[in-house]
């Protein structure tokens, strides 16, 4: 059991800073996800936090010893990967076993270790299997055992389900929150997937470009975005961003489809006629006939069952997306934008505009 702090983390390759300061505290037994896009610095720094990259400056402490100088080895850590990385000449318990004999633990205590966490993972059956004759989800499941053995005090997951399909994903993913838990273990999990973010962590950082974007609970990212780049990673289909600008008096946005939309919240800071991006979810979009509804034209249905995924074209061609419940048949939709689930943010820097304060 451990904390974990990251201090200014940087890291340049050449001329080219790929991380730049990252600040991070992550609590005793935590489970902290770190989540962008591909090329956004999130597997860089898990790197650097394993030991396997070397900061550029900054340091990582782990359960108040500074680290950055050691070995990977040296840094009482665990690390699960994309590949799974098995041995496939060895069976499950040789797979499990080989970290701690190369540590010269004790036969006993290795077959304790094993054992234990072959029970908690039901690899009980399949201890003197080849990787070879496992599925997908019984490797990961050996990659985690052998992650568990160790007894690290720190866990780090490298997108350790991106190679799984869909449904294994789901059941994979639940396993993983569920033996966390059960440890107790301060854990990093990176991933690109934001629902396996939103499920995973007790706390998400959105990477952006080297930087984190917000620092935040999962919930708290999802009804408060810090900016246009996290409102739009953030939510499946992501946030629709509509350009306008501000009313006189800022209690108001004037949409480039020429509606008015009145912030139900209150007034926002600024001038007269900045630029604003006013976002909305697709399920707070509402459908219906009303005095302040606007044309949606219709360019793509997606029909999932329970509910309709609706794409289309505002008057003044801002695109917009509309979840509606079951099925949907057209080719125009009236809808009107909610002001009670609007989220405004500055048209330039992108980033979130709270109501001013009474």
């Amino acid at each position: 059991m451990a904390t974990l702090t990251l201090e200014t983390i940087r890291k340049s390759f050449g001329k080219v800073e790929v991380l730049h300061g990252i600040e991070l505290e992550v609590a005793d037994g935590e489970m902290v996800v770190l989540v962008g896009a591909s090329g956004c610095g999130k597997s860089t720094l898990l790197r650097i936090v394993a030991g396997l990259e070397t900061a550029t400056s900054g340091r990582v402490v782990i359960a108040g010893r500074d680290v950055t100088p050691l070995e990977p080895a040296d840094r009482d850590i665990a690390m699960v990967f994309q590949n799974y990385a098995l041995y496939p000449h060895m069976s499950v318990a040789g797979n499990m076993a080989y970290g701690l004999k190369i540590r010269g633990l004790p036969r006993a205590e290795i077959d304790r270790r094993v054992r234990e966490a072959a029970e908690i993972l039901g690899l009980g059956a399949l201890l003197d299997r080849r990787p070879r004759q496992l599925s997908g989800g019984q490797r990961q499941r050996v990659a985690m055992g052998r992650a568990i053995v160790r007894e690290p005090a720190l866990f780090l997951f490298d997108e350790p389900l991106s190679n799984l399909d869909a449904r294994l994903r789901v059941q994979m993913r639940a396993e993983i929150r569920r033996l966390q838990k059960r440890l107790g273990v301060t854990s990093i999990f990176v991933t690109h997937d934001q629902v396996e973010a939103m499920t995973l962590g007790d706390r998400l950082v959105v990477m952006q470009g080297g930087r984190a974007a917000q620092v935040a609970l999962p919930m708290e990212v999802w009804s408060r975005p810090a900016d246009t780049y996290v409102a739009s990673f953030i939510g499946s289909p992501s946030m629709n961003l509509l350009p306008g600008t501000l009313e006189p008096g800022g209690a108001s946005a004037r949409l480039n489809s020429g509606a008015v939309i009145d912030f139900a919240d209150g007034p926002r800071p600024g001038a007269a006629g900045m630029p604003l991006t006013v976002g909305l979810r697709p399920e707070h979009v509402l459908v219906g006939e009303a005095a302040d509804s606007l044309t949606l034209a219709v360019d793509l249905v997606e029909p999932l069952g329970s509910e309709t995924v609706v794409h289309g074209r505002l008057p003044d061609e801002s695109l917009l997306t509309v979840r509606v419940q079951g099925p949907f048949f057209g080719s125009t939709m009236p809808v009107r934008l909610d002001p009670a689930w609007l989220h405004v943010f500055d048209g330039g820097s992108g980033a979130r505009l709270d109501p001013v304060a009474a």
